[in-house]
């Protein structure tokens, strides 16, 4: 015959999963409590104002994109090692980027360096569709299992060089390019729709480059410089044979 548990150890079975529920909803409480203080003092301090891009930081869960060494300072306003000579960018670059271009409700959006996937993430808590390219195998395989597991089905993500875009959904409301070209692909221009925005930074990856904003108008575009920035390199399908 089976014999039941003793009463000790069934109160001390009850004791542990009541402290480790409490421990879990802890520290959801404790990530929440610092995605608050990033957007008060790392983003609206810095002058982002976007109540959608706000909204989006707020409920982006970060320390669930960077790796476990990391999730302790996932909230300070630093980029981060992913892997693969990867980073994950630092909260205000990504809040101003996502402000930028200006999302709305209905827009589709190209992501060029899936990465994490954070920076798809916040892109898809406010727009329609985001589709996002991430040319090394192994971050494009974790962050898709990352964004399928938060339940982002909204977001699709494809391993391939991303250079010439994803032309099967174009055009696009607005592309955003989370690594370091040496000049603005042709091919993504092409993919914006009519009025559409691009955000990229440009310049060689040994330097500070700058980040530009490229506005199209029919057959013609517009850049802007915005900012001094550090990007990893934009790779190419060539730098993996």
């Amino acid at each position: 015959m089976r014999k039941k548990p003793d009463k000790a150890f069934s109160i001390l079975l009850i004791a542990i999963i009541v402290f480790f529920s409490f421990d879990i909803d802890s520290f959801a409480g404790q990530y929440r409590q610092q995605r608050q203080e990033m957007v008060e003092n790392q983003l609206k301090g810095r002058g982002i104002t976007d109540n959608k891009t706000l909204e989006a930081m707020l409920n982006t869960e970060r320390h669930k994109f960077v790796p476990s060494d990391y999730k302790r300072i996932a909230y300070n306003d630093r980029p981060l090692p992913i892997g693969h000579g990867q980073t994950i960018s630092q909260p205000y670059i990504v809040a101003y980027m996502t402000e930028i271009i200006e999302p709305e409700s209905h827009h589709r959006i190209l992501e060029i360096g899936t990465g994490s996937g954070y920076q798809a993430a916040v892109l898809g808590e406010i727009v329609d569709q985001v589709y996002t390219i991430e040319i090394i195998e192994e971050l494009g395989k974790q962050s898709i299992e990352v964004l399928d597991k938060l339940g982002y089905d909204n977001v699709h993500v494809k391993i391939e060089d991303g250079y010439y875009g994803w032309e099967e959904h174009a055009p696009y409301d607005a592309i955003v390019v989370t690594a370091a070209a040496d000049h603005i692909p042709p091919p993504l221009v092409d993919q914006l729709k009519d009025g559409g925005k691009m955000i990229i930074p440009v310049g060689s990856p040994f330097r500070v480059q700058q980040l530009m904003l490229v506005e199209k108008d029919g057959d013609s575009k517009s850049t802007k410089n915005l900012m001094p920035v550090r990007f990893v390199p934009f790779k190419r399908a060539d730098d993996y044979q």
